[in-house]
C-alpha cells in the first residue's frame, strides 16, 4: 500500500522549513481492519505479500503496514494517530532492512514532543543514529496518506498536507494529492470505478526550482480510491525506498489449495 515511505526519497535536497495546514476533517472513521495486499512490479513480477492491520481504541487508531519480500527483507511501518474530528499523528515508526533495499533505515517520529531519530548505515556500512526536534505541523501524514485520501475526496482543488521524508536529516515536504478523473476496474466480473490520485513532492522554495533541474525531484505517485459511503483503497504505484524503483501495490483475495 501507499506508505509514508513511497516518499521516502523526496527530501534528498534541503528544505528549511514548510508552513502548517489544517489537518484533514474525519468523514469516514476508521475501523478494525485486517486488509491482504501484494507488491509487485509494474511488469507483474511478485515482489513481496503484506498485511494492513489495524485497531481502533477510542478515538486512537493503530495501523500498521508490513511488506515480506520473497528475498527476506522487511518493509514494516506502524502509525498512531487520532481521529477526534480531524485526523492528527501521533508516532509513526518505520523499518527497512534486507537485501531489497540499499540502506537500512529505522525512523521514529513522536508529534507530541517534536522527536525524530533515524538510525541508518553511512556509506562505509556504519551504524549512525540522527535525532532532531522539529516543529511538526498538525496535518503531519506520515503513515496515514491512505486514510487521508479516502477522507479528502475528489474536490475541485488539490488538497496539500505536510510529510517527513526519512533522509538521515529529516525534512518537511509538501505533499500534493490531485484527483485527475476516474479509471474503470471490475470484482468478480462486476464493473467499478475508482477515483485516480495524482500524489506530487512539493520541495518548495529554492529547492523546488533546482531539484528538477538536477534530477533529485521525485517522480509522482499513483492511487486510486473507490469513492462512495464506505471509501476504499484500490491500488497504488509508488516507490518504497529512495532511487528505488516504482512498485504496485494491489488488495489480494486468498487462494485455497484444490480438494482432492
Amino acid at each position: 500500500m501507499f506508505s509514508s515511505a513511497v516518499l521516502i526519497g523526496a527530501a534528498l535536497v534541503g528544505l528549511s522549513s514548510v508552513a502548517s495546514a489544517e489537518p484533514v476533517a474525519v468523514r469516514h472513521a476508521e475501523g478494525l481492519v485486517h486488509g491482504f495486499l501484494a507488491l509487485r512490479s509494474l511488469e507483474g513480477k511478485l515482489l513481496a505479500s503484506g498485511d494492513l492491520i489495524q485497531e481502533v481504541h477510542g478515538d486512537r487508531v493503530t495501523s500498521r503496514l508490513v511488506f515480506r519480500f520473497r528475498d527476506g527483507s522487511i518493509h514494516d511501518e506502524t502509525a498512531v494517530f487520532s481521529q477526534r474530528g480531524h485526523f492528527r499523528l501521533i508516532s509513526d515508526h518505520l523499518v527497512q532492512k534486507g537485501p531489497t533495499f540499499e540502506r537500512p533505515l529505522d525512523m521514529s517520529i513522536d508529534v507530541p514532543s517534536g522527536q525524530v531519530t533515524v538510525r541508518y548505515q553511512n556509506e562505509h556500512r556504519e551504524e549512525k543514529t540522527e535525532t532532531e526536534h522539529l516543529d511538526l505541523p498538525d496535518d503531519l501524514a506520515n503513515g496515514m496518506l491512505i486514510t487521508l485520501l479516502k477522507n479528502i475526496g475528489p474536490g475541485p482543488s488539490p488538497a496539500v498536507v505536510s510529510f517527513l521524508a526519512a533522509t538521515p536529516k529529516p525534512r518537511l515536504v509538501k505533499l500534493k494529492f490531485t484527483a485527475t478523473g476516474s479509471d474503470p476496474f471490475s470484482i468478480a466480473g462486476s464493473g467499478r470505478t475508482a477515483t485516480h490520485y495524482v500524489v506530487k513532492v512539493e520541495l518548495g522554495g529554492v529547492a523546488g526550482i533546482v531539484a528538477p533541474l538536477i534530477g533529485k525531484q521525485p517522480p509522482d505517485s499513483h492511487v486510486w480510491i473507490l469513492e462512495g459511503e464506505a471509501p476504499a483503497f484500490v491500488r497504488s504505484e509508488a516507490f518504497l525506498a529512495i532511487g528505488g524503483p516504482v512498485w504496485r501495490t494491489d488488495l489480494e483475495s486468498p487462494t485455497w489449495p484444490r480438494p482432492r
